[in-house]
């Protein structure tokens, strides 16, 4: 046995569980998972931003975007949908942050991501907001994308997303209106994908056995050779 075979073998052994859901999550990928991606997005925005509720009922220009990915999550017993997050990278276009900020150049400079229209029904498993960014993690991570980018707007949030540890990409607490938010306040959040598995464990943080040491074979991030394209679908809703 060669001595690189060696030092391989005495490798610490990582453990893995399984752990099942409640819901699904996979890619939206028809009309109607799109159609039940906006039924979420404006109940659960237009309780807050009552303004946008209207908006948010239809899909937009930037669901159909190649580069363009929709989480949507399904409760398994009745196949309601409970939760969304859309992942656009930089594809096609620049992030739509970007129409209102300018990104530092260590960011702009790299393959990036912003993660928009996260939203959760009331009700929901307790675990789809955090079982949505876990996907959204995973996603960009295999799309080898380097930089998730965010704009949050509520204290609240703002504080998961550093749990989760996004880092500010402006000042500490600088807010920028974003127009494709309704022009509203947000803090621009950034998250290293590639060194996040390390950063988190360096850390002991205590999410990185959810995030990294668990296997969730209800999360389904690549669509069925049989599933149609949705850009189409969603360029003609839109």
């Amino acid at each position: 046995m060669c001595h690189a075979t060696q030092a391989v073998s005495q490798l610490p052994v990582p453990t893995m569980t399984t752990s099942t859901l409640t819901f699904s999550v996979s890619l939206a990928a028809t009309a109607a998972d799109l159609r039940d991606v906006c039924g979420v997005r404006a109940h659960a925005y237009g309780h807050h931003v009552p303004q946008m509720q209207e908006t948010l009922a239809a899909p937009d220009a930037t669901d159909g975007l190649r580069g363009t990915a929709i989480l949507l999550c399904r409760d398994k017993a009745t196949g309601a949908a409970t939760g969304t997050t859309r992942i656009q990278r930089n594809v096609a276009l620049p992030l739509q942050l970007e129409g209102s900020v300018i990104l530092p150049r260590w960011l702009a400079d790299e393959p990036r991501a912003e993660l928009t229209r996260l939203a959760v029904m009331p009700g929901a498993d307790p675990q789809t907001r955090l079982m949505l960014m876990k996907a959204a993690y995973l996603y960009c991570l295999a799309s080898q994308v380097r930089w998730m980018v965010i704009g949050a707007r509520s204290n609240a949030l703002i504080r998961i997303y550093q749990g989760l540890g996004f880092t500010d990409v402006l000042g500490p607490d600088d807010r920028v209106p974003l127009v494709h938010a309704g022009n509203l306040p947000h803090r621009i959040l950034a998250f290293d994908v590639v060194a996040a598995e390390r950063t988190w464990l360096a850390s002991g943080h205590g999410l990185y056995p959810f995030m990294i040491e668990t296997f969730h074979p209800d999360v389904h991030l690549f669509p069925r050779e049989s599933m149609p394209p949705l850009h189409g679908e969603v360029r003609q809703a839109a």
